[in-house]
Protein backbone atom coordinates (compact mmCIF):
# COMPACT_ATOMS: atom_id res chain seq x y z
CA UNK A 1 0.00 0.00 0.00
CA UNK A 2 1.78 3.37 -0.71
CA UNK A 3 1.55 6.79 0.98
CA UNK A 4 -0.05 8.56 -1.81
CA UNK A 5 -2.66 11.28 -0.93
CA UNK A 6 -6.08 11.26 -2.53
CA UNK A 7 -4.58 14.79 -4.51
CA UNK A 8 -1.91 13.58 -5.68
CA UNK A 9 0.85 14.24 -3.40
CA UNK A 10 3.48 11.63 -3.13
CA UNK A 11 5.78 11.46 0.52
CA UNK A 12 9.37 12.25 -0.49
CA UNK A 13 12.57 13.25 1.37
CA UNK A 14 14.56 15.92 0.16
CA UNK A 15 18.04 14.78 1.40
CA UNK A 16 21.79 16.70 0.56
CA UNK A 17 24.44 13.34 -0.34
CA UNK A 18 27.75 14.62 -0.68
CA UNK A 19 27.65 17.08 -3.13
CA UNK A 20 24.60 16.11 -5.05
CA UNK A 21 20.87 16.65 -3.98
CA UNK A 22 17.77 14.84 -4.50
CA UNK A 23 14.83 13.71 -3.82
CA UNK A 24 14.52 10.10 -1.71
CA UNK A 25 11.04 7.95 -2.59
CA UNK A 26 10.18 4.34 -0.96
CA UNK A 27 9.79 2.55 -3.95
CA UNK A 28 6.03 1.58 -3.00
CA UNK A 29 4.97 5.35 -2.98
CA UNK A 30 6.19 5.00 -6.89
CA UNK A 31 4.14 3.36 -10.14
CA UNK A 32 5.25 -0.03 -10.81
CA UNK A 33 5.26 1.09 -14.44
CA UNK A 34 8.84 2.36 -14.98
CA UNK A 35 7.07 4.29 -17.98
CA UNK A 36 4.06 5.64 -15.62
CA UNK A 37 7.18 6.33 -12.60
CA UNK A 38 9.92 8.49 -14.98
CA UNK A 39 6.36 10.35 -16.89
CA UNK A 40 5.80 11.19 -12.59
CA UNK A 41 9.38 12.06 -11.37
CA UNK A 42 9.61 14.34 -14.44
CA UNK A 43 6.59 16.01 -13.83
CA UNK A 44 7.83 16.03 -9.87
CA UNK A 45 11.25 17.36 -10.89
CA UNK A 46 9.84 19.82 -13.23
CA UNK A 47 11.62 18.84 -16.42
CA UNK A 48 12.37 19.73 -19.16
CA UNK A 49 12.59 23.19 -18.31
CA UNK A 50 16.34 25.05 -17.60
CA UNK A 51 15.35 26.41 -14.55
CA UNK A 52 12.90 23.17 -13.59
CA UNK A 53 10.38 26.12 -11.72
CA UNK A 54 7.42 23.98 -11.86
CA UNK A 55 9.00 21.11 -9.94
CA UNK A 56 11.87 20.81 -6.76
CA UNK A 57 14.58 20.21 -9.10
CA UNK A 58 17.77 22.77 -8.46
CA UNK A 59 18.05 23.18 -12.53
CA UNK A 60 21.54 20.86 -12.88
CA UNK A 61 22.32 17.49 -13.22
CA UNK A 62 23.50 17.43 -9.18
CA UNK A 63 20.50 18.42 -8.15
CA UNK A 64 18.24 16.98 -10.81
CA UNK A 65 18.46 13.41 -8.57
CA UNK A 66 15.99 10.79 -7.36
CA UNK A 67 16.61 7.97 -5.29
CA UNK A 68 14.46 5.15 -4.81
CA UNK A 69 14.73 2.69 -2.02
CA UNK A 70 13.52 -0.39 -0.61
CA UNK A 71 13.46 -3.40 1.12
CA UNK A 72 16.47 -5.69 -0.03
CA UNK A 73 15.24 -9.31 -0.82
CA UNK A 74 19.10 -10.61 -1.41
CA UNK A 75 20.43 -12.35 1.63
CA UNK A 76 23.04 -10.39 3.71
CA UNK A 77 21.82 -6.90 2.49
CA UNK A 78 19.31 -4.69 4.21
CA UNK A 79 17.58 -2.05 1.44
CA UNK A 80 17.49 -1.69 -2.77
CA UNK A 81 18.65 1.50 -3.94
CA UNK A 82 17.90 2.53 -7.17
CA UNK A 83 19.33 5.49 -8.48
CA UNK A 84 17.57 7.42 -11.21
CA UNK A 85 19.62 10.65 -13.15
CA UNK A 86 16.88 13.06 -14.60
CA UNK A 87 17.38 15.92 -17.20
CA UNK A 88 16.86 19.27 -16.95
CA UNK A 89 16.27 20.72 -20.17
CA UNK A 90 15.34 17.51 -21.68
CA UNK A 91 12.70 15.07 -20.31
CA UNK A 92 14.95 12.06 -19.62
CA UNK A 93 15.00 9.33 -17.08
CA UNK A 94 18.62 7.42 -16.48
CA UNK A 95 19.31 4.36 -15.00
CA UNK A 96 22.95 3.34 -16.48
CA UNK A 97 24.86 4.44 -13.86
CA UNK A 98 25.10 4.73 -9.76
CA UNK A 99 25.39 7.47 -7.82
CA UNK A 100 27.57 7.26 -4.68
CA UNK A 101 26.76 11.04 -3.31
CA UNK A 102 23.01 9.77 -2.86
CA UNK A 103 24.32 7.16 -1.95
CA UNK A 104 25.09 8.59 1.62
CA UNK A 105 22.05 9.47 2.00
CA UNK A 106 20.39 5.40 1.85
CA UNK A 107 21.37 4.09 4.86
CA UNK A 108 20.00 7.37 6.97
CA UNK A 109 16.87 7.66 4.94
CA UNK A 110 16.75 3.99 5.59
CA UNK A 111 16.55 4.62 9.22
CA UNK A 112 14.15 7.67 8.77
CA UNK A 113 11.74 5.27 7.02
CA UNK A 114 11.83 2.31 9.49
CA UNK A 115 13.28 -0.06 7.47
CA UNK A 116 16.61 -0.76 9.49
CA UNK A 117 16.50 -0.87 12.99
CA UNK A 118 18.94 1.72 13.80
CA UNK A 119 22.18 0.76 16.43
CA UNK A 120 22.26 2.56 19.76
CA UNK A 121 25.26 4.61 18.59
CA UNK A 122 25.97 3.81 15.04
CA UNK A 123 24.86 1.68 12.54
CA UNK A 124 25.57 0.02 9.35
CA UNK A 125 23.27 -0.65 6.42
CA UNK A 126 24.55 -2.77 3.93
CA UNK A 127 22.57 -1.59 0.06
CA UNK A 128 22.53 -3.07 -3.34
CA UNK A 129 22.87 -0.37 -5.61
CA UNK A 130 20.26 -1.95 -8.05
CA UNK A 131 21.99 0.15 -11.43
CA UNK A 132 24.79 -1.90 -10.94
CA UNK A 133 23.77 -4.71 -8.66
CA UNK A 134 26.92 -4.50 -6.29
CA UNK A 135 27.31 -4.03 -2.98
CA UNK A 136 27.71 -1.37 -0.19
CA UNK A 137 27.61 -0.88 3.62
CA UNK A 138 27.15 2.54 4.16
CA UNK A 139 28.02 3.10 8.48
CA UNK A 140 26.82 6.93 9.69
CA UNK A 141 26.14 7.96 13.73
CA UNK A 142 22.55 7.04 15.45
CA UNK A 143 22.86 8.74 18.56
CA UNK A 144 19.62 7.38 20.52
CA UNK A 145 18.89 4.84 17.89
CA UNK A 146 17.82 7.83 15.23
CA UNK A 147 19.31 9.20 12.31
CA UNK A 148 22.14 11.98 13.33
CA UNK A 149 23.30 15.08 11.23
CA UNK A 150 25.61 17.07 12.99
CA UNK A 151 28.98 16.46 12.67
CA UNK A 152 32.77 17.72 12.50
CA UNK A 153 33.32 16.03 9.24
CA UNK A 154 33.81 19.02 5.95
CA UNK A 155 33.61 17.98 2.13
CA UNK A 156 34.87 19.70 -0.20
CA UNK A 157 32.01 21.49 -2.02
CA UNK A 158 29.77 21.32 0.71
CA UNK A 159 29.49 24.70 3.39
CA UNK A 160 30.00 23.75 7.19
CA UNK A 161 30.61 20.40 8.64
CA UNK A 162 27.99 17.28 9.25
CA UNK A 163 28.13 13.46 10.63
CA UNK A 164 30.31 11.00 8.51
CA UNK A 165 29.06 8.55 6.27
CA UNK A 166 31.62 5.54 5.76
CA UNK A 167 30.78 4.02 2.51
CA UNK A 168 32.85 0.61 1.43
CA UNK A 169 31.96 -0.89 -1.90
CA UNK A 170 31.98 -4.10 -3.06
CA UNK A 171 31.59 -5.51 -6.81
CA UNK A 172 32.23 -2.17 -8.36
CA UNK A 173 34.54 -3.30 -11.17
CA UNK A 174 32.49 -3.42 -14.54
CA UNK A 175 29.16 -1.84 -12.97
CA UNK A 176 27.88 -0.72 -16.33
CA UNK A 177 30.24 -2.51 -18.40
CA UNK A 178 31.10 -6.24 -17.21
CA UNK A 179 34.55 -5.39 -17.19
CA UNK A 180 37.55 -2.94 -15.30
CA UNK A 181 38.78 -2.29 -18.61
CA UNK A 182 36.00 -2.16 -20.77
CA UNK A 183 37.73 -1.72 -24.46
CA UNK A 184 40.38 -4.90 -22.92
CA UNK A 185 43.37 -2.17 -22.86
CA UNK A 186 45.03 0.31 -20.66
CA UNK A 187 44.95 2.53 -23.16
CA UNK A 188 43.18 3.28 -26.16
CA UNK A 189 43.81 6.37 -29.19
CA UNK A 190 40.12 7.53 -29.32
CA UNK A 191 39.91 10.79 -31.40
CA UNK A 192 43.56 11.11 -32.02
CA UNK A 193 43.50 11.21 -28.00
CA UNK A 194 45.07 8.72 -25.81
CA UNK A 195 42.94 7.52 -23.45
CA UNK A 196 41.90 4.94 -20.73
CA UNK A 197 38.52 3.71 -20.12
CA UNK A 198 37.85 2.36 -16.86
CA UNK A 199 34.64 1.34 -14.70
CA UNK A 200 35.38 0.90 -11.19
CA UNK A 201 31.41 1.85 -10.33
CA UNK A 202 31.25 4.47 -13.01
CA UNK A 203 32.02 4.27 -16.49
CA UNK A 204 34.66 7.08 -16.91
CA UNK A 205 37.25 8.35 -20.09
CA UNK A 206 40.44 9.51 -18.50
CA UNK A 207 42.42 11.82 -20.82
CA UNK A 208 45.33 14.06 -19.84
CA UNK A 209 44.40 18.07 -20.30
CA UNK A 210 46.96 18.80 -22.35
CA UNK A 211 46.29 16.47 -25.02
CA UNK A 212 42.76 18.59 -25.29
CA UNK A 213 44.77 21.97 -25.27
CA UNK A 214 43.52 23.19 -21.43
CA UNK A 215 45.94 22.83 -18.04
CA UNK A 216 43.58 20.67 -16.22
CA UNK A 217 43.33 23.63 -13.44
CA UNK A 218 40.60 25.77 -15.38
CA UNK A 219 37.72 26.87 -13.66
CA UNK A 220 34.49 25.10 -13.85
CA UNK A 221 32.92 28.53 -16.22
CA UNK A 222 35.97 28.85 -17.47
CA UNK A 223 35.38 25.12 -18.94
CA UNK A 224 32.25 25.71 -19.18
CA UNK A 225 32.33 28.88 -22.27
CA UNK A 226 34.57 26.84 -24.32
CA UNK A 227 32.86 25.50 -27.11
CA UNK A 228 35.59 23.72 -28.63
CA UNK A 229 36.33 21.74 -25.50
CA UNK A 230 32.83 20.77 -25.61
CA UNK A 231 32.68 19.43 -28.89
CA UNK A 232 36.15 17.54 -28.52
CA UNK A 233 34.83 15.98 -25.37
CA UNK A 234 31.30 15.15 -26.97
CA UNK A 235 33.12 13.47 -30.09
CA UNK A 236 35.71 11.59 -27.40
CA UNK A 237 33.07 10.14 -25.41
CA UNK A 238 31.08 9.17 -28.48
CA UNK A 239 33.01 7.16 -29.73
CA UNK A 240 34.54 5.87 -26.66
CA UNK A 241 31.33 4.55 -25.34
CA UNK A 242 31.06 2.29 -28.52
CA UNK A 243 34.36 1.13 -27.54
CA UNK A 244 33.36 0.42 -24.40
CA UNK A 245 30.40 -1.73 -25.01
CA UNK A 246 27.91 0.58 -23.78
CA UNK A 247 26.81 1.82 -27.35
CA UNK A 248 24.97 4.61 -28.72
CA UNK A 249 25.59 6.70 -25.82
CA UNK A 250 24.85 10.46 -27.40
CA UNK A 251 21.71 10.47 -24.89
CA UNK A 252 23.14 8.90 -22.48
CA UNK A 253 24.65 10.14 -18.83
CA UNK A 254 27.68 7.82 -19.25
CA UNK A 255 30.37 7.73 -19.97
CA UNK A 256 31.32 10.33 -17.69
CA UNK A 257 34.96 12.51 -19.22
CA UNK A 258 37.77 13.50 -16.89
CA UNK A 259 40.59 15.20 -17.91
CA UNK A 260 43.61 15.03 -15.58
CA UNK A 261 46.59 17.34 -14.44
CA UNK A 262 49.43 16.91 -11.89
CA UNK A 263 48.25 17.62 -8.81
CA UNK A 264 48.86 20.58 -7.36
CA UNK A 265 47.10 20.27 -3.52
CA UNK A 266 49.03 17.38 -2.28
CA UNK A 267 46.53 15.23 -3.60
CA UNK A 268 46.72 12.01 -6.17
CA UNK A 269 45.95 13.95 -9.22
CA UNK A 270 44.25 16.86 -10.81
CA UNK A 271 40.75 16.40 -12.24
CA UNK A 272 38.08 18.38 -14.37
CA UNK A 273 35.14 15.96 -14.65
CA UNK A 274 31.79 16.60 -17.53
CA UNK A 275 28.70 15.10 -16.62
CA UNK A 276 28.07 14.79 -20.05
CA UNK A 277 29.00 17.63 -21.21
CA UNK A 278 28.42 19.82 -18.30
CA UNK A 279 31.08 20.91 -16.07
CA UNK A 280 31.09 19.09 -12.92
CA UNK A 281 31.68 21.77 -9.89
CA UNK A 282 33.70 19.01 -7.95
CA UNK A 283 33.64 15.35 -8.62
CA UNK A 284 31.15 12.20 -8.15
CA UNK A 285 32.34 9.38 -6.02
CA UNK A 286 32.32 6.41 -7.92
CA UNK A 287 33.82 9.04 -10.76
CA UNK A 288 37.04 9.45 -8.29
CA UNK A 289 37.08 5.85 -7.72
CA UNK A 290 37.42 5.06 -11.22
CA UNK A 291 39.77 7.39 -11.37
CA UNK A 292 41.98 6.80 -8.97
CA UNK A 293 41.67 3.26 -9.96
CA UNK A 294 42.99 4.18 -13.33
CA UNK A 295 46.12 6.61 -12.80
CA UNK A 296 47.02 3.69 -10.54
CA UNK A 297 47.68 1.16 -13.63
CA UNK A 298 51.12 1.28 -15.22
CA UNK A 299 50.98 2.59 -18.14
CA UNK A 300 47.04 3.77 -17.91
CA UNK A 301 46.50 7.65 -19.05
CA UNK A 302 47.68 9.99 -15.89
CA UNK A 303 49.56 7.15 -14.40
CA UNK A 304 52.96 9.31 -15.27
CA UNK A 305 50.91 12.11 -14.07
CA UNK A 306 50.22 11.48 -10.24
CA UNK A 307 51.87 11.56 -6.93
CA UNK A 308 51.40 8.16 -5.53
CA UNK A 309 50.99 8.08 -1.90
CA UNK A 310 52.40 5.35 0.43
CA UNK A 311 50.39 2.18 0.64
CA UNK A 312 47.00 2.07 2.69
CA UNK A 313 46.75 5.63 2.56
CA UNK A 314 43.79 8.04 1.19
CA UNK A 315 44.35 9.09 -2.09
CA UNK A 316 43.28 12.97 -3.05
CA UNK A 317 41.53 13.41 -6.28
CA UNK A 318 41.66 16.93 -6.69
CA UNK A 319 38.75 19.02 -8.41
CA UNK A 320 37.64 22.34 -8.57
CA UNK A 321 36.09 22.57 -5.26
CA UNK A 322 38.75 20.80 -3.56
CA UNK A 323 39.78 17.03 -2.95
CA UNK A 324 37.76 14.01 -2.82
CA UNK A 325 39.74 11.16 -0.61
CA UNK A 326 39.11 7.62 -1.64
CA UNK A 327 40.36 4.42 -0.39
CA UNK A 328 41.26 1.73 -3.63
CA UNK A 329 43.43 -1.27 -3.02
CA UNK A 330 44.35 -2.60 -6.36
CA UNK A 331 46.67 -5.46 -6.79
CA UNK A 332 47.65 -4.85 -10.40
CA UNK A 333 44.66 -7.08 -11.65
CA UNK A 334 41.67 -6.93 -9.45
CA UNK A 335 40.25 -4.40 -6.97
CA UNK A 336 40.29 -5.29 -3.20
CA UNK A 337 38.14 -2.47 -1.64
CA UNK A 338 36.98 0.86 -2.39
CA UNK A 339 35.64 3.43 -0.02
CA UNK A 340 35.14 7.17 0.76
CA UNK A 341 33.67 9.29 3.44
CA UNK A 342 30.80 11.34 2.66
CA UNK A 343 28.01 13.18 4.46
CA UNK A 344 24.41 13.63 4.43
CA UNK A 345 21.66 15.72 5.05
CA UNK A 346 17.67 15.62 5.78
CA UNK A 347 16.58 18.99 3.78
CA UNK A 348 12.93 18.22 3.93
CA UNK A 349 10.58 15.35 4.73
CA UNK A 350 6.75 15.35 3.77
CA UNK A 351 4.67 15.45 0.50
CA UNK A 352 5.50 16.90 -2.97
CA UNK A 353 2.70 17.45 -5.57
CA UNK A 354 3.69 17.27 -9.05
CA UNK A 355 2.38 19.17 -12.07
CA UNK A 356 -0.33 17.75 -13.61
CA UNK A 357 -0.43 15.36 -16.43
CA UNK A 358 -0.72 16.63 -19.61
CA UNK A 359 -0.27 20.22 -18.85
CA UNK A 360 1.64 21.91 -22.09
CA UNK A 361 4.74 24.20 -21.25
CA UNK A 362 4.61 27.59 -22.89
CA UNK A 363 6.38 28.94 -25.52
CA UNK A 364 9.57 30.94 -24.87
CA UNK A 365 10.22 33.44 -28.13
CA UNK A 366 13.85 33.38 -27.00
CA UNK A 367 13.79 29.44 -27.49
CA UNK A 368 13.08 28.19 -23.74
CA UNK A 369 10.20 27.04 -22.09
CA UNK A 370 10.38 30.20 -19.55
CA UNK A 371 9.87 32.81 -21.66
CA UNK A 372 12.72 36.16 -22.68
CA UNK A 373 16.07 34.58 -20.81
CA UNK A 374 18.03 37.22 -18.78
Amino acid sequence: MNGRTPDGGVPCMLMRGGTSKGAYFLAPDLPDDPAERDDLLLRIMGTPDPRQIDGIGGAHPLTSKVAVVSPSERPGVDVDYLFLQLGVDEPTVSDRQNCGNLLAGVGPFAVERGLVRAGRDRTSVRIRMVNSGGVATATFPTPGRAAGYGGATAISGVPGTAAPVDLAFEDTAGSATGALLPTGNVRDVVDGVEVTCVDNGMPVVVAAAGDLGVTGYESVPGLAADERLRERVQSLRLQAGALMGLGDVAGASVPKTTLVAPPRDGGLICTRTFIPLRVHASIGVLGAVSVATAVLMDGAVGHDLARLPPPGEAMGVEHPAGRLDVRVEFDGTSIRTAGVVRTARKLFDGTVFPRPAGVPRPADPQGGPDGPRP
